[in-house]
C-alpha cells in the first residue's frame, strides 16, 4: 500500500521525511498541505492530526505525525537508514533530539521571519538572537563532522537526513556553507546519495506559487 506523506514544499521538516522516503525507496506520495491559506488549522486536518502540524505521514492503519519519530519509523520499516548496532539506533536518537530541539526548530522560526513573514510584522531583535543561538549549533554539527562522513557510524542514517533538512532551502536565513566546510562536504555527501532531491523538486508546493 503507498504510504501519503502530508506536506509542502516549504517545509522543512517534512522535507526530511520526503528525503527518508526517497531515499529508502519507499513506495510513497504527497500529500500537499496549502498551509499559507490555513489548511493545517482546518477542522479537517486536525482530525489528521490534533497538534495542526506536518508533516503526518499515513502508512496503511498506522497514522504518524513528528518528523523524528517518522524518520524512525521509516528506517525500521525500510531496514535501511536506522544504523547497524544498538549503540547506533541511541546515537541516532541522540542527534535527532538535538536537531529539533537546538537546529530545526530555530532554523525554521528564523526562515519563516526573514522570508515568510511581512517585514512590519517581524519581532524587533528576533531574528538577530536566533541566528547567534544558531552559529553556536553550527559550531557543534561542523566540529562533530570533523574527520567523520557521517552524523552516526560509517553510512548515512535518519540522524543525518534530521540534521540536514533545512540546510538545502535556497531561502537566506543566516547559514553560509563556506563558513561551515565539513557541514558543506557532508551536505554534499547526503546530496550524492541515489535519489536524492532537493525540496521542492520532492514535495509540492513552492513561494514561486504564492508571488
Amino acid at each position: 500500500m503507498t504510504a501519503r506523506l502530508y506536506c509542502f514544499g516549504e517545509s522543512g521538516n517534512a522535507y526530511k521525511c520526503a528525503l527518508a522516503l526517497a531515499l529508502t525507496g519507499s513506495d510513497w506520495q504527497p500529500e500537499f498541505v496549502d498551509f499559507f491559506n490555513g489548511a493545517a488549522r482546518s477542522p479537517e486536518f486536525r482530525a489528521i492530526n490534533e497538534m495542526g502540524e506536518v508533516p503526518v505521514l499515513i502508512d496503511g492503519d498506522v497514522t504518524l505525525s513528528q518528523s523524528g519519530l517518522i524518520l524512525t519509523h521509516i528506517a525500521e520499516k525500510s531496514g535501511k537508514l536506522g544504523g547497524s548496532s544498538e549503540a547506533d539506533r541511541r546515537e541516532i536518537l541522540r542527534w535527532i533530539l538535538w536537531d529539533n530541539h537546538k537546529l530545526s526548530t530555530q532554523i525554521g522560526t528564523t526562515r519563516f521571519l526573514q522570508n515568510f513573514l511581512p517585514e512590519e510584522k517581524r519581532p524587533v531583535g528576533v531574528v538577530p538572537f536566533l541566528q547567534g543561538r544558531l552559529k553556536a549549533a553550527y559550531k557543534v554539527l561542523n566540529d562533530h563532522l570533523d574527520g567523520r562522513d557521517w552524523v552516526v557510524g560509517n553510512g548515512p542514517t535518519v540522524a543525518d537526513l534530521s540534521c540536514c533538512g533545512y540546510l538545502y532551502y535556497p531561502e537566506p536565513f543566516g547559514f553560509d556553507r563556506a563558513d561551515w566546510p565539513h557541514i558543506d562536504a557532508w551536505l554534499n555527501r547526503i546530496a550524492a546519495l541515489p535519489g536524492w532531491k532537493q525540496p521542492y523538486e520532492l514535495m509540492p508546493g513552492n513561494p514561486s506559487d504564492r508571488a
